[in-house]
Formats: structure tokens, sequence, C-alpha cells
């Protein structure tokens, strides 16, 4: 009878692994804001797709930028990571994360004539060149992000420096343009939404974008361990197969009207306004595959060393896994 009971528990708890098992594999995925970055609406639109809440499901987690990633990702609060090229950088040098892996695209900043991230002062202000920042209040969305990093870059090319020529500070993106307007900094980080706004309502003067000085970026892509994508690999075939999906069907202008009414309820945004610029070349570019631009995040950590940010040489290539995102390609040709 005992034999029989344990034999009974035992196929119970078989039973409950396996059911464990076959469970979608949660995906937590950081955002810093939409759609910059898609993640939050991208799975809006659940039957355009084949396998999400089967083999993967996605929990978008929003995040003030991408340094705080690392320690999110380090300590397995996160399962896929939206780093620019220093985050990354420093994940894998100073943090010891050498099995960290780029895997997709998230967005392109400057990428032609798309979008690239603004440096904006008031309308009103006396601020006229980079050099009147000095001694002023300056805002980006996180430090050591790739914001953070494109207005240290410009600071430092017109020989300014944080904290001995000026002060820069964290604000949420969502809460930029009332920091600038109400005076409680001289310069601020605009999103494609809000640099929109503060130039449709004349509250703001564009100062300088972050292209003029670092060129185009691959400034955010999705990255996880290796060690995760070799326990996950199959889920994460499928989680691509849907993302090309859903980003071929919000970056298609056929269905620009219905996407732009996903994003609206997200962001709670009008339509109107969203309609001004998202999903068009006012907003960040989005590769339709997701496939990021190995050479270019190679040249962006290069520059990054030459300034300082980045302190070793570090081989892009040899620390990314396509393989993911190619076999997905393949299932739709």
């Amino acid at each position: 009878m005992r034999l029989f009971c344990w034999g009974a528990l035992l196929g119970l708890a078989l039973a409950a692994a396996s059911g464990r098992a076959d469970e979608p594999v949660r995906l937590r995925i950081a955002y810093a804001g939409a759609p910059a970055q898609m993640t939050p609406i991208l799975y809006g639109r659940p039957e355009l797709l084949k396998h999400y809440g089967k083999s993967y499901t996605v929990e978008p987690v929003a995040v003030r930028g991408s340094g705080p990633q690392i320690i999110q990702l380090a300590v397995g609060e996160l399962e896929i990571g939206a780093l620019a090229p220093n985050t990354f950088a420093l994940a894998i040098q100073n943090a010891g994360m050498s099995d960290l892996r780029i895997i997709g695209d998230a967005t392109r900043d400057g990428n032609g004539d798309y979008f690239s991230s603004e440096y904006a002062v008031r309308a009103d202000s006396p601020i006229r060149t980079i050099e009147d920042l000095k001694g002023k209040v300056l805002a980006t969305n996180g430090i050591g992000g790739a914001t953070d990093t494109g207005l240290r870059k410009l600071l430092h090319d017109h020989g300014l420096e944080d904290k001995r020529d000026l002060r820069i500070v964290e604000i949420e993106f969502s809460n930029m343009l009332p920091a600038l307007v109400g005076g409680k900094i001289d310069l601020g980080s605009m999103t494609a939404a809000t640099a929109y706004d503060g130039k449709k309502r004349g509250l703001i003067r564009v100062l300088a974008r972050m292209k003029d000085a670092m060129g185009p970026q691959d400034s955010i892509f999705w990255t996880a361990r290796a060690s995760f994508v070799a326990a996950h690999r199959a889920a994460l075939v499928d989680y691509f197969e849907d993302t090309q999906t859903a980003l071929r069907w919000f970056l298609d202008p056929v269905h620009r009207a219905d996407a732009i009414a996903i994003l609206a309820r997200f962001t709670r945004l009008s339509a109107e306004d969203l309609d001004g610029w998202a999903f068009t070349k006012a907003d960040g570019y989005h590769e339709p595959d997701a496939r990021p631009d190995l050479d270019m995040i190679q040249r962006n950590v290069d520059e990054l060393r030459e300034l300082g940010v980045v302190k070793q040489a570090l081989d892009v290539k040899s620390h990314a896994d396509l393989s993911m995102l190619e076999e997905a390609l393949a299932r739709r040709r």
C-alpha cells in the first residue's frame, strides 16, 4: 500500500512537472517608451500571431533607461533587455556578463531621414549654443543610457563636462517637457512624442540632436543571456516569427490608423496628436525583420571606446546570436 502511495505521488509530481514544462515561456522585456520601443504595443493584435500564448508570452517591463537593466538582467528580473551600445559593452566588461548576446533590434536613432533624439531648451530661452549650457541644469531619462551618452558626447565636443561645468539630472521622458517648461531644468532630452508636442505648442526650441554628436546609432537592441537562449531557443524562434509579423503589420501604411489607435490606448495620447508623427519619418526607425546592424553597433562601441566610456575593445559579432531571428525569417519565406 505504501509503495502504491509513493508511486501515485511520484506520478502526480511528474505530471505537474510536465504541465509546467508545457506552459508558455514568460518573456519579461524591457522598454523605456513607445513607440520608440514597440514592445508594449507590438502584441496588441494577438489574432495576427501564431505562437503568442502557446509557446511564449510577453510581459513588458517599463524602465527608466538602459543602464538599470544591467542589474535586472544579472539577477534574472528580465529575460530580454533593451540595451544601448554603451550599456551592452559595460555589462560585458564591467559586470562580467560575458554570456550576454544581441538577439534582435528594437530601434535606431538618426537612421537616414528618421527621427533623432532632440535636446531642447525653452522657446524663450537665451541659450543659443552648446557653450551657453555652462552652469545650467540638463536632463536625460537615465544616466548611462543612449540619450545620456549622446548628450555627454555633444558636451564633450564643446569642452563641457558634467559636474565640472554643469549638472545632468535624471527625469523620466513623460515628465521631461513639464520640467523644462516649468523651469526646473534648462535643457531636456526629447523623444519623438515630446518633441512633436513641444514644437507644436511653441514651447521648445531644438538646440541639437543626438546624431549631431554620435551619427546614426543602432541605439537600442534586444539582448539575452546565452543560458536562457539555450534553454528556450524554440520559444524564441516562435517569438521572433510573431514579432516580425507584428512589426510588418504596424509599419505598413495601410494599417496606420489602426496602429495609431492601439498606440493611443496605451499612451493615453490623442490619435490626432499621434497622427502628426507616429509611424512616419518623424518617428524612430524600426527594422521590419528586427535584425540589428552589427557593423553599426561595432562602430558605435568603437567610438565610445575613443571617448573613454568603454575601456576595452569589444568584438560585437562574437556576442551576437541572430540564429533565432534568421530561422523565424526563413519560416516566413
